[in-house]
Order: structure tokens, then C-alpha cells, then sequence
């Protein structure tokens, strides 16, 4: 199996078409549920290539928008966003944020706490940078539940025995870790929920090749020969059912968690 810490998100709009679009569907649903009170200072921690960004842009009337991610090149795809222009980028570690004490009035993490090697650490730098009575919260893909997109192919890889890596913390893709992380951070009515949303492709080829765009699945894939290649991939379709018009539809869950920062 891969080195769980090899997974690295590098291309912007590779990930726009693999998960910017899961992203949003999610996040859509995340920030209805957290019902933040317009005009506030937000941070999102791992922003990546800003999809999720670009919701707090549109949805929540921000005074000012701040995004933090490891990559320079998810950074530079960033800042060329139109619907992003008001965002401030900085590139940083989520366990050691670029940003001063008390600063943001909301503190976000979308699809990124799994990706934090010391996640304790990574929620007490959204402590430190959110001023009291401030929202902090966060969304994970449940992936040891079956919830992320990707969740087919992983199962056929496995089966086949040549996994993807997985997220250096990925038991924080389970509820009842999110709440246990908030509940030791201190932060006041803290609460979970899950949030499932579907997407669809236009046929299986599409779907396919969206998938080969993941830096953990589509590396290990292309690592093998085109003899497994070709199984994988006839397995893949032997599981997903079209419809009428050769589309694939397919349900992601994803866990929540949000608190209040004393």
C-alpha cells in the first residue's frame, strides 16, 4: 500500500473536475446548516483551489474572506477565480496558520481535518485564530463508512489488492471522532450531522476518467498494467447502473461537526 502522507493535491483544475463539484454540493448543504450571521470575518484551513471558498463568497456575505492551503499550485488556480476576487490566499499549514490570534469571526475546515497528520493540534489553531463566540466547523467525507465519492472504485482496488492511500487521519471521517475533537477543543454546543448529496455523470467513461484524476487512486492505477487496468475498470462498470441515457448517478455522505469558540 502506498505511504499514506504521498497524497498531495497539486493540480487546481484537476480537482475542480474531480472534487470541486462534490465540494460545492456538500458545502452548499454545510453552510445552510451552520446559518452564520452575514458580514463576518471567515477563515476556510485547507482551502485548496477555493470551491469551497467561492461558496462563502456567494452565500454568506462576508466582510472578508481569508483561505490557507499547503499547495502553491491549488493556490495559483485560487486566485485566478473570478468568483473569488474579495479572498485573501496565503499558503501555510493548517497546524500552524499564517494568521494572528482571535482574528476571524468563523473558522472553517471543508474536506481537509483528515488531511491534518496531528488533528488535535489542527483544531486548536482554529481556536487560536477564531475570536470568542465565533462558529467553528468542519466537513469530512465519511470515508470509512462508504461515503466518499470515490467509494466504488476503492472497494475494487482493494479487492484486487492494490489500494489507494488513504488520509494520514481519515478517523476523522467518523462523527463521533469530529464531536470527540470539538467537544476536548473546549467549544460550546457542538454538533454533528450528516449530509448526503448525489452527483451525476454524463456516462461511465466520464465518471471513469474523473476518477484517474485522483492523486491516490489515479496513481496507483496508472502504476499497474493494462491487463489489470482493463479488469478494474470492467469490474467498475459491472457495479455502476446507467440509466436510459447511459448516466451515472452517484451518492456521496459526508459528516459534519460545529461549535461555538468560548
Amino acid at each position: 500500500m502506498a505511504d499514506n502522507n504521498t497524497i498531495r493535491f497539486n493540480d487546481g483544475a484537476g480537482y475542480e473536475r474531480l472534487m470541486g463539484v462534490w465540494s460545492r454540493l456538500a458545502g452548499s448543504v454545510f453552510l445552510d446548516w451552520l446559518g452564520a450571521s452575514p458580514g463576518g470575518r471567515w477563515l476556510d484551513v485547507g482551502c485548496g483551489n477555493g470551491a469551497f471558498t467561492s461558496l462563502i463568497c456567494e452565500r454568506c456575505a462576508p466582510k472578508a474572506v481569508t483561505g490557507v492551503d499547503p499547495s502553491a499550485g491549488q493556490l495559483d488556480y485560487a486566485r485566478k477565480r473570478a468568483d473569488t476576487r474579495q479572498a485573501t490566499y496565503l499558503q501555510g499549514d493548517a497546524m500552524q496558520l499564517p494568521v494572528p490570534d482571535a482574528s476571524f469571526d468563523a473558522a472553517t475546515m471543508a474536506l481537509a481535518l483528515f488531511f491534518v497528520p496531528d488533528p488535535e493540534r489542527g483544531v486548536a489553531e482554529l481556536v487560536r485564530a477564531t475570536a470568542p463566540g465565533g462558529l467553528v466547523a468542519a466537513y469530512n467525507w465519511a470515508i470509512l463508512d462508504g461515503g466518499f465519492p470515490l467509494a466504488p472504485l476503492g472497494a475494487e482496488m482493494r479487492a484486487m489488492g492494490f489500494p489507494a492511500a488513504l488520509p494520514p487521519s481519515v478517523d476523522t471521517s467518523r462523527a463521533e471522532r469530529m464531536q470527540e475533537l470539538w467537544t476536548n477543543a473546549g467549544f460550546t454546543g457542538v454538533e454533528t450531522r450528516s449530509i448526503e448529496v448525489q452527483r451525476t455523470f454524463d456516462s461511465f467513461e466520464d465518471w471513469w476518467q474523473i476518477c484517474l484524476l485522483s492523486p491516490s487512486a489515479g496513481e496507483r492505477i496508472r502504476e499497474q498494467s493494462s491487463e489489470v487496468q482493463a479488469e478494474l475498470k470492467e469490474r467498475l462498470r459491472g457495479k455502476l447502473t446507467a440509466d436510459a441515457q447511459g448516466r451515472i448517478t452517484w451518492t456521496a455522505r459526508a459528516y459534519a461537526v460545529k461549535g461555538i469558540r468560548r
